[in-house]
């Protein structure tokens, strides 16, 4: 636990990608096979399911402390972060010492964390005034992000495969293919993702995601068309379809299997032949058109498939790259070549889900401008332009593929409450909640963390302290006074916010000092625009 504390310390402290990398490798170098393999597994995203309510943590915090409810709250008003505060209140034990615990990261989680969520409250009590004896307060503070599943570390899925490739000696490209495919930790599985001895590939195990740049120069700068294969930018779920011994699985850029989502794509799959890995996309799809994809969303993450929804949200999957054919790997060829043989291959499938789209011809680029302007009418997001001679790498290279993107849609809302954020925002007010106007009254949209400038974030801080009208915890309701533009990709009918609707990937695209709060949206206007959208 020291070292893990040492490394979130480290990565913490500083910006630099080559000091994260640098205490990476250090840390690797001396941790047991079973923490790295822990660490490897929080820093990937890996959540560790939310073991105790934070009223239970609270409650024996104030007990620990035998300091009043009322001064936790105040404290923790003033510090931001709740696993902080606690940290802080709860009092140092003579057990623990100037360095606290030197109890593996491993045994910390599968002894004192993994069981709190099968256990009585009163076994929950025991356990966690157990932990807290052998912590310090830093100590405790990561203790309290791993029970509540809040735990982040500054440090990317890239930059753990750099410090693990260089730990190892490992080409990167091994170790990111190694960590696909729902990868579990263990001392066992840790010593095989790093051996140069081990060959750790699994039949079902897909390979890391190729992935584009967003185009900011002039599409001229890439010089001559003919150099570029250009594709629609679909707006679905990305996904490999993997065909291996004997059976076809489904995977997602986000590394989860997703077979029982779509249970017709893994009958179609099983058409191809063995040893194929075909990249595309899932979409939802009607009268040979996508559909919108808040109807895909339908579908995702569900254990089981209700017969109903097959009909009431058809799918297929678009393949646009073939990675592996007969079982070998074709990725080193350049994209021409793979997608000759990609078309080679689909021409010989017959089940109607499984398709390739065709390539969007473009002889000058004015002409891919024009193309973009109707993304919507077509119901894609954009274009995608891969360069010919470009293998499929791990990751974004950049200059292999971009992306070009249709300007998103924006409305101007008000700001009316706001929270701290996290980590090194936790004592500032960063993360904002919307509305519209609706008659006389303000309804929520949105929330939006992004797009403010630091200047700019610190002058709200400054407004929210001075216009809070109510609090409820850590979220202050403010004056709906400050009106900010915001950017989003869709509209879509949800329950979370009080209208009823809700955007996709909202983002502070302006803050709009110029604009009354008479003058922002209504929603009529985004009633409006999500029957536009459906069209």
């Amino acid at each position: 636990m020291r070292r893990f504390a040492r490394l979130f310390n480290e990565v913490d402290s500083t910006n630099r990608t080559n000091e994260k990398v640098a205490a990476l490798v250090r840390y690797f170098a001396e941790a047991p096979p079973a923490d790295a393999a822990w660490t490897i597994a929080l820093i990937a995203g890996g959540k560790i399911i939310r073991a105790v309510p934070f009223a239970l943590l609270r409650a024996l915090a104030a007990e620990a402390s035998t300091l009043p409810a009322w001064m936790i709250d105040e404290s923790y008003h003033a510090v931001g972060d709740l696993s902080e505060t606690l940290a802080l209140l709860v009092p140092d034990s003579s057990e623990a010492g100037a360095e606290g615990t030197d109890l593996p990261l491993s045994t910390l989680i599968e002894q004192f964390i993994l069981p709190l969520p099968r256990i009585d409250k009163e076994s929950q009590r025991r356990l966690i005034t157990k932990a807290w004896a052998i912590l310090t307060a830093p100590q405790r503070f990561l203790f309290h992000k791993l029970i509540s599943s809040a735990f982040r570390m500054g440090v990317s899925r890239s930059l753990l495969i750099r410090g693990l490739a260089e730990h190892s000696g490992m080409d990167a490209a091994v170790i990111a293919h190694r960590l696909s495919g729902g990868w579990k930790p263990s001392a066992e599985n840790y010593l095989k993702l790093v051996s140069a001895e081990v060959d750790a590939s699994e039949p079902g195990r897909p390979y890391p995601f190729c992935l584009a740049h967003p185009l900011q120069d002039d599409l001229a700068s890439l010089g001559p068309p003919a150099d570029w294969q250009v594709e629609w930018k679909w707006d679905g779920i990305r996904a490999q379809l993997i065909r291996r011994a004997g059976r076809a699985l489904l995977w997602s850029r986000g590394d989860e299997m997703i077979s029982d989502s779509f249970p017709e794509l893994i009958e179609a799959g099983a058409a191809l032949p063995e040893g194929t890995v075909l990249d595309g996309e899932i979409l939802a799809w009607e009268n040979d058109r996508p559909l919108p994809f808040a109807e895909l969303q339908r579908r995702i993450n569900r254990k089981q498939v209700n017969v109903m929804l097959f009909a009431d949200v058809p799918v297929v999957f678009l393949a646009y790259d073939l990675l592996e054919e007969h079982a070998v790997d074709l990725r080193p060829l350049p994209m021409g070549a793979r997608r000759a043989r990609l078309e080679a291959l689909m021409g010989t499938i017959t089940d109607p889900l499984l398709r390739v789209p065709p390539l969007v011809e473009v002889e000058e680029w004015p002409q891919a401008m024009a193309l973009l302007e109707g993304s919507r009418q077509r119901r894609v997001e954009g274009l995608m332009l891969k360069r010919r001679d470009s293998p499929y790498v791990v990751g974004r290279a950049r200059g292999a593929w971009w992306k070009l993107k249709i300007d998103p849609y924006t409305i101007d809302t008000v700001l009316v409450a706001a929270q701290p954020g996290s980590g090194r925002r936790s004592s500032v007010y960063t993360d904002y909640t919307f509305a519209v106007r609706d008659g006389e009254q303000f309804v929520t949209i949105a929330k939006a963390y992004s797009g403010l400038t630091d200047a700019e974030i610190a002058e709200v801080d400054r407004w929210v302290r001075r216009h809070t009208i109510e609090r409820h915890g850590p979220v202050r309701v403010v004056k709906p006074e400050l009106v900010f533009e915001l950017a989003f990709e869709a509209i879509q009918e949800s329950t979370r916010h009080k209208a009823g609707l809700a955007l996709r990937f909202p983002r502070i695209a302006h803050w709009r000092r110029d604009k009354p709060v008479s003058e922002i949206d209504t929603l009529d206007s985004m009633r409006a625009l999500l029957k536009m959208t459906r069209r």
